[in-house]
């Protein structure tokens, strides 16, 4: 009985959420809007909510996809159906990659309000009918250093951590668990709107490797995520709420009563496709966005009396410019773009964490391998978590999956002591105390974005990661090739302005995976970590050091380092954080195509606000420092513009 009303209370709540979201489906072509921004990504929703707090102001949010709340197991931390390649879901692919075995790398990205908070990046595993988040909702920002170093960039100091810390802190609704003492609460804040905490499942093996990363050398760390900074090993804070159920950008800020706000409108399955300007008066200022909505795709145009906000992310954001006319002028004159504005930073700077999925056996089958049901007893495993997840909230299908970590640094001595482990490897962190590599364990064994390695095979992952790459120079003219498409398309650089331009302009040479011989260098410091970490008591536990499975990577401690660096090179994969692609610079640098306050340089009334807008990738996960870059943003704008009496 309490399950079917579970289940018909949460029929009744989709319901009015749907008709809520068609009921935002205006009809723009003819309104004003003091403020437009383009996508309901994880900035998007922020924004839109923050500064529809104002009810003197008037908000239009368009976003291409759908609500992730109409979806009907997106909130599932560990399941939800069909995502993967599907509508929602851009499904891009980069060129084939050079220092990568000519490689495609496929890049997910979000068609959903809330963006990839609401799949998480689509870091999952697909099963037949389920799929499996690898690094789901997890709480990290990153180090300090890293913010201090992004200031120093910038020129501003109010991106230093000391100063941007707040906005963390703001978003932040932490409460204690008594599980986790030692975590300082009045260092976290407590009134915002996105759950942080402990409140996912905790897999018996994530303990096992804290311990065993705490032997190997790697200290503890109470919380990674103050002002101590990040080197250390355990659980990490995931943006999972008390009831088992994902918080989302979109769940945390669009709640029902924001959305019934009069002055906020919100337009789903709408396509930008571009931004319009007046150069009437000189320099250019955004005064409308031109979008495709409805089955029709018919072309309107919401007029924007203050300004416009591109929330599109590291992908989108310098497409949507692109194809508005600000970009490099080479390029624009190319493919007959008007130039608007001469940027050449605009795709530019584009970064990604590399990362490299250990596999290993798990001798006592505690795996979460049962996810893919292949026998009768994994079937009654499923129904079990299925039945336990949907009555209680609770249960492995609340799993974060990646809930325990380790961040460590390759030059640590007492990881690799310099008898066996040569100190020469380039350091690019932003300071002293930085990590370089992140550790991260997962309870099945991952090959190419899929759990589909064996069925049965009881094994984990030990996801390795390089923080802080080298990133090549490039050249301030813009030299661009169609580094990601979907598949079936011709090769180009830009399609034409049509509704659903099909081909992201990006530069080829930023998303060259392990260009340099620090990426690769570092990745196999990190993977002989890991492998470290997984025979280390009580890790031992668990790993089965004796398993000679082919599929499995129990052999690597007799490979030379030029060995396994060509399986890197084969297995490369993404962590799914774009970055950097429209960053923050002084006014000097010509590749800057933001000022500190994410004004696009050489128009007025445009702003862009996502993670395109960092010059320099974090040493953490990127959905924090997104979501405090739009707290940030939505403070500057409301104190440029005061409210009306």
């Amino acid at each position: 009985m309490s399950l079917l009303l579970r289940s018909v209370a949460g029929l009744a709540v989709l319901a009015f959420l749907v008709n809520k979201c068609r009921s935002k489906q205006v009809q723009p072509e003819k309104e004003e809007f003091d403020f437009i921004i383009v996508g309901g990504g994880t900035a998007g929703c922020v924004l839109a909510a923050r500064l529809s707090e104002r009810a003197d102001v008037r908000v239009l949010l368009i976003e291409a996809g759908q609500s992730g709340k109409a979806l009907s197991d997106s909130t599932t931390p560990a399941a939800f159906p069909r995502l993967f390649r599907s509508p929602h879901d851009y499904n891009l692919y980069t060129v084939p990659q050079q220092h990568a075995h000519n490689k495609k790398k496929f890049w997910p990205r979000a068609r959903l309000l809330g963006g990839c908070s609401s799949i998480n990046a689509l870091m999952h595993v697909v099963y037949s009918s389920l799929f499996f988040i690898l690094t789901s909702p997890r709480a990290h920002y990153g180090a300090p250093s890293d913010y201090d170093e992004c200031a120093a960039i910038v020129g501003d100091d109010s991106w230093s951590w000391k100063s941007f810390e707040t906005y963390f802190r703001k978003f932040e609704n932490y409460t204690s668990d008594q599980r986790f003492p030692l975590v300082d609460a009045s260092l976290r804040g407590s009134r915002g709107p996105v759950t942080v905490g402990y409140n996912s499942y905790i897999w018996r093996a994530g303990s096992l490797f804290v311990k065993a990363s705490i032997n190997a050398g790697v200290p503890f760390s109470p919380d990674f995520n103050t002002s101590n900074g990040t080197l250390g090993t355990n659980k990490v804070l995931t943006y999972i709420d008390s009831r088992g159920q994902r918080v989302s950008s979109e769940a945390a800020y669009l709640t029902p009563e924001v959305l019934a706000r009069p002055n906020l409108k919100v337009v789903t399955h709408a396509r930008v496709t571009r931004i319009v300007f007046d150069s009437s008066s000189g320099t250019p200022r955004a005064v409308a966005v031109e979008f495709a909505n409805g089955k029709q795709q018919t072309s309107r145009l919401a007029k924007a009396l203050k300004e416009v906000i591109v929330c599109g992310g590291a992908v989108h954001s310098p497409h949507i410019l692109m194809l508005s006319g600000v970009g490099p002028a080479d390029v624009l004159t190319k493919h007959n773009i008007p130039v608007v504005a001469d940027s050449p930073g605009v795709g530019a700077n584009l970064s990604d964490h590399p990362c490299f999925h250990l596999r290993l056996k798990d001798k006592l089958g505690v795996s979460h391998s049962f996810m893919e049901p292949y026998d009768a007893i994994s079937a009654v495993k499923l129904f079990k978590a299925l039945s336990q997840y949907m009555i209680f909230g609770t249960g492995p299908l609340t799993c974060n999956a990646g809930e325990a970590v380790a961040f460590f640094r390759t030059d640590d001595q007492t990881l690799f002591p310099p008898s066996d482990y040569n100190n020469d490897i380039e350091d690019t962190t932003s300071a002293p105390n930085a990590p370089d590599i992140e550790v991260i364990i997962l309870p099945v064994p991952i090959e190419n974005h899929s759990f589909t390695l064996e069925a049965g095979l009881h094994g984990y992952t030990l996801a390795t990661t390089v923080l802080r790459k080298v990133i090549l120079p490039q050249r301030a003219s813009g030299a661009f090739s169609s580094s990601l498409q979907t598949p079936g398309t011709i090769p180009s650089l830009i399609q034409s302005r049509s509704f659903f331009p099909r081909l992201i302009p990006l530069p080829q040479r930023a998303l060259s995976y392990l260009a340099t011989r620090h990426d690769l260098d570092a990745l196999v410091r990190g993977v002989r970590g890991a492998y470290k970490i997984a025979h280390t008591a009580p890790m031992t536990d668990i790993t089965d050091v004796g398993c000679k499975h082919p599929l499995l990577d129990h052999h690597f401690d007799k490979l030379s380092d030029k060995e396994l660096g060509e399986i890197i090179r084969d297995r490369v994969e993404t962590l799914y954080h774009p970055f950097g692609s429209c960053a923050m610079g002084k006014v000097d640098d010509p590749r800057a195509v933001l000022d500190a306050q994410l004004r696009v340089r050489g128009t007025l009334g445009l702003r862009v606000c996502d993670a395109s807008v960092y010059p320099k990738l974090v040493s953490g996960h990127t959905t924090g420092p997104v979501l405090a870059a739009a707290e940030k943003l939505a403070d500057i704008i409301k104190a440029e513009y005061p409210a009306s009496l």
